[in-house]
C-alpha cells in the first residue's frame, strides 16, 4: 500500500491519512469532529463508490469489523469506513470528575420495566454517540451514506437515521434492538456476561475473559479461538479502558427506549438477526422491523451475537443487495 492514498482522496480535505497498522486494505487517520472530540477512523476502497459506514457495539473497537469482511465489501464496490467509538480504541476518552457511582443492574431492571434512567448522571448517552457519527459524516464530506450498525451500534445507527435523514441512504442493523419496555431478556448464560468479571486487568486475564465472553454469545460451532485470542490481544495493546466500557453501558441504559427514533426512520432498512443469539434475542429484531417503516427482517440460521467468517459471504450478499436496491 502506498504511504499516501490516491489523489481521489483529496475530496476529504486536509485529513492526514496514513497506511493502517491493522489492515493492508485501509488507511487510518485521527479525525477532529469538533466539541473537543477526535475519532480514530480507517477507510478503504474507491472514495467515488457508495460509502458504507460501520458502527460497532458495546466496548468493541473497530477491529470488530474484520479486515477480511471489509475487503469483501470493497470488492463488492463500496467505500468502507470503520472507526473506534468514543471511549474505545484510539478515539477520545471521556473523563468527567465528580459523577456519582451508578448501579447498572438496577438501571437494566428499570429499562426493562419501561422506567426512565434519564435522571441518572451519566457522562453521555447514545444520542451523544449518534452526534459523533453525524459529525464524522459531515467532516468526511460524505453524501448518501449507508450505515451498518451492530448491537449498540445498531441503536446508534437508528438515532442517526432518524435525526439526519438527509445524510442516510440505506440502513443495515445487525442483532440490535429498540430497548423498548418488556422485551425478552437475555438467556441466563448470556446475561452472565454482564456480571462476571475477569480475574484481573492483566493482559492474560483480559484475553481469557474475552475468549470466554465470545463462547457465551457467539455462533455455536463457528468460534475461531485462535483468532478471537489474537483480536483480544490487539484490543488490549491498542487501548485498555475498562471505564470506557462501563460508561458506554450506562449510556445505553440512560438512553433507554429509542422507539421514538425507530418510528421516524425513513431510510430503507434491513434488519439481520441470528436465531442463536441469546444476548439480544431475535424477537427484538422482529419487533424492530414492525416499528421501522419500510423495514425487512432476515433471520440467519445458526448465527449468534457475532460475525464469524463462515457467515461473511451471506452477510455481504444481503447487505450489498439491500444497499444497491432502489
Amino acid at each position: 500500500m502506498p504511504a499516501k492514498p490516491p489523489a481521489s482522496w483529496a475530496k476529504f480535505g486536509s485529513i492526514d491519512w496514513q497506511p493502517s497498522d491493522l489492515s493492508p486494505h485501509l488507511y487510518q487517520a485521527i479525525i477532529d469532529i469538533g466539541e473537543g472530540l477526535h475519532l480514530c477512523v480507517e477507510a478503504g476502497g474507491n472514495p467515488d463508490n457508495p460509502p458504507l459506514l460501520f458502527i460497532t457495539g458495546l466496548g468493541s473497537q473497530m477491529l470488530f469489523w474484520s479486515d477480511s469482511l471489509l475487503a469483501e465489501f470493497i470488492k463488492a464496490g463500496f467505500f468502507v469506513i470503520r472507526f473506534d467509538n468514543r471511549d474505545t480504541g484510539l478515539s477520545s476518552q471521556i473523563r468527567i470528575n465528580g459523577l456519582p457511582r451508578l448501579n447498572p443492574l438496577k438501571m437494566m431492571l428499570k429499562m426493562q420495566a419501561g422506567l426512565s434512567n434519564r435522571q441518572e448522571h451519566t457522562p453521555y448517552t447514545l444520542i451523544d454517540m449518534a452526534e459523533d457519527v453525524a459529525r464524522l459524516i459531515k467532516t468526511l464530506r460524505l453524501t448518501k451514506v449507508s450505515l451498518v450498525g451492530a448491537s449498540m451500534g445498531g441503536i446508534i445507527a437508528q438515532i442517526v437515521a432518524a435525526r439526519y435523514p438527509n445524510y442516510i441512504d440505506k440502513l443495515n442493523l445487525l442483532f440490535t434492538t429498540s430497548n423498548r419496555a418488556l422485551l425478552a431478556p437475555p438467556n441466563p448464560k448470556q446475561f452472565l456476561t454482564f456480571i462476571r468479571r475477569p480475574e484481573s486487568h492483566s493482559e492474560r486475564d483480559m484475553v481469557r475473559h474475552s475468549v470466554w465472553f465470545m463462547t457465551a454469545v457467539g455462533s455455536p460451532g463457528h468460534l475461531d479461538i485462535k483468532r478471537t485470542r489474537e483480536i483480544a490481544e490487539k484490543r488490549y495493546q491498542r487501548n485498555f479502558n475498562p471505564l470506557g466500557v462501563s460508561q458506554q453501558l450506562t449510556a445505553i441504559l440512560a438512553t433507554g427506549s429509542v422507539l421514538r427514533f425507530s418510528k421516524q426512520i425513513r431510510a430503507k432498512t434491513l434488519i439481520i438477526h441470528g436465531n442463536k443469539d441469546g444476548l439480544v434475542k431475535p424477537s427484538h429484531g422482529k419487533l424492530l422491523a414492525k416499528a421501522i417503516p419500510n423495514a425487512k427482517f432476515v433471520l440467519v440460521d445458526g448465527m449468534g451475537h457475532d460475525l464469524p467468517a463462515y457467515y461473511h459471504p451471506h452477510l455481504v450478499q444481503l447487505i450489498s443487495t439491500h444497499c444497491q436496491s432502489d
